[in-house]
């Protein structure tokens, strides 16, 4: 633990938002695929290895021997706080991606599409394959979930990343940003009303993250519309508070893809929340489903 500036070794891992999503997901038994680009380095051939042996369909992971893979430093933070994060990826191999790159998948096959606001935070062509993705999906009738994931210092303007993430979200059935995101994306306030900020643009169901507070759910998945709030599932320790969105999402997804109700959902997501805040790593505390049985066992007792 300590400052970047001082550390002297490093300990290596896999990161990224979307990436946790698919790993969390996989463990849970899902048929994942993952569309991205690493470099012809050792950290592409880490990646793809890594992500393999988590059971994370490949085939559309284009090694790219132009650039090189992106890479991210984090801070071991002291008594749970958030670490600080230096990102090394411009002109990356994924900053590189482009709808040419998902011309190979078959969509009509996909019964789920997760997108986040990162890649079209990287550069114009993210962007268009991000707006590609989602077209693509709901052609086909896939449900989508949206994770505004915002990396401000990665836009151009404030007013640029609200309307393009905003119009993402419109294309989404699930919309899941945390109560920060919310209200900057919105200019809204309560959940309640950022919740209807997307419930009016087309959203089925809002998942807002509170931190540990919980979370509060808005939306019509269950026939009629419905909001309440969640409470969070108390921990022992915070370790490292990164990853505990794309856990909260993972809990979500999985859920309704489940057949599982808003509030089961809800409920799933805020345990595996709890679960990544209190190992070190972005998705080391992603549970197997045999693992989430069991935790969903005990809350329920």
């Amino acid at each position: 633990p300590g400052a970047m500036p001082d550390i002297e070794h490093f300990q290596r891992g896999i990161a990224g938002a979307d990436t946790n999503v698919a790993i969390g997901l996989a463990r849970l038994g899902f048929h994942v695929g993952w569309l991205s680009r690493v470099g012809v380095d050792s950290f592409g051939d880490y990646l793809r290895r890594t992500l393999e042996a988590e059971g994370v369909d490949c085939r559309h992971l284009i090694h790219d021997a132009e650039h090189s893979t992106g890479l991210v430093f984090k801070e071991r933070a002291f008594g749970g706080a958030d670490p600080r994060v230096e990102y090394f990826r411009r002109g990356s191999a994924a900053s590189h991606l482009s709808p040419d790159d998902a011309a190979s998948v078959d969509f009509s096959a996909a019964r789920h599409l997760h997108a986040t606001g990162i890649p079209p935070a990287l550069s114009a062509s993210c962007r268009e394959l991000s707006w590609h993705m989602l077209d693509q999906a709901r052609r086909h009738g896939a449900s989508i979930s949206f994770d505004p994931n915002l990396r401000p210092s990665l836009w151009s303007s404030q007013d640029e990343m609200r309307e393009t993430l905003n119009a993402m979200a419109a294309k989404a059935d699930w919309v899941l940003p945390g109560l920060a995101e919310g209200q900057l994306l919105t200019g809204r306030v309560s959940p309640d009303d950022i919740a209807g900020f997307y419930l009016e643009r087309g959203a089925k169901a809002v998942i807002i993250k509170l931190g540990p507070e919980g979370s509060y759910y808005r939306g019509v998945l269950d026939g009629h519309e419905a909001s309440f709030s969640m409470a969070g599932v108390e921990v022992d320790e915070v370790v490292d508070t990164v990853g505990a969105g794309d856990g909260f999402a993972v809990g979500v997804i999985s859920a309704l893809l489940d057949g599982r109700s808003a509030r089961e959902a809800v409920r799933r997501g805020n345990l595996i929340g709890a679960e990544a805040v209190q190992v070190q790593g972005d998705m080391e505390g992603l549970p197997t489903r045999q693992r989430l049985a069991e935790l969903e066992d005990d809350l329920s007792h």
